[in-house]
């Protein structure tokens, strides 16, 4: 389907010669759009996989065989999303992945952002490239909510830039147990980010707020993600 997209949507791609052809490589990207997950495996010169939420493979009738055909297809590997035990198992997956020498695509946000601006990266994408001494290349989209805004099936044609920055080494910041090497490495991945989408900086994390008292609390005493 790439020559299509191609043809279709006539992407403008740069940096594709700073992904390595072999080896362990995390992708790590901004997030517009849902249509983000398929805009990179399309445009990458080499296999990718990523994560995607397990409810995309356990669908049932014609609809639940074409959504988890097209995701196994693009090398999606599912899993549950959450906190707690759920987000270790999402960076086992990951590390798994990395460990057979393969690509892996990440978006350090979190979730997509709704504004267009640009949130704090989480730090599981430190934590693989340090655990697997896997080398990041930063990603950075534009133009792609434009083909999928929030809230609607059908994708229009719209132009969009899938920018690939220099490979990142962050092993010089420490190693994986340390807390200050996770936030400086990811800190580091996402100004490259930054520089090659040009988003303005939220400068917070990006997460719906929970109800309640629970949501003040978060407002008030903001916690780490990883």
């Amino acid at each position: 389907m790439a020559p299509i997209a191609r043809i279709i949507f006539r992407p403008i791609i740069t940096g594709t010669e700073n992904i390595p052809r072999s080896g362990r490589v995390i992708l790590a990207s901004n997030h517009l759009s849902f249509i983000d997950s398929m805009v990179i495996p399309l445009v990458t010169p080499r296999r990718v996989q990523y994560l995607a939420k397990s409810t995309y493979f356990t669908g049932t009738g014609f609809k639940g065989y074409l959504t988890r055909t097209w995701f196994e297809s693009i090398g999606a590997v599912g899993i549950e999303r959450g906190a707690g035990q759920a987000a270790q198992d999402a960076l086992d997956a990951g590390r798994s992945i990395l460990e057979s020498d393969s690509a892996f695509a990440i978006y350090p946000e979190g979730t997509r952002s709704l504004d267009g601006r640009l949130y704090k990266g989480r730090t599981g994408v430190a934590w693989l490239a340090l655990t697997t001494g896997a080398v990041v290349v930063p990603v950075g989209l534009i133009g792609t909510q434009e083909i999928q805004p929030v809230g609607t099936r059908i994708p229009r044609v719209r132009k969009i830039t899938v920018n690939f920055g220099e490979p990142i080494d962050v092993s010089r910041h420490g190693p994986a147990t340390s807390g200050r090497a996770r936030r400086q490495a990811t800190d580091e991945i996402m100004a490259a980010i930054h520089k090659l989408s040009g988003q303005e900086l939220a400068g917070r994390y990006n997460e719906s707020p929970r109800p309640g008292l629970h949501g003040l609390a978060d407002k008030v005493f903001p916690r780490e993600r990883v």
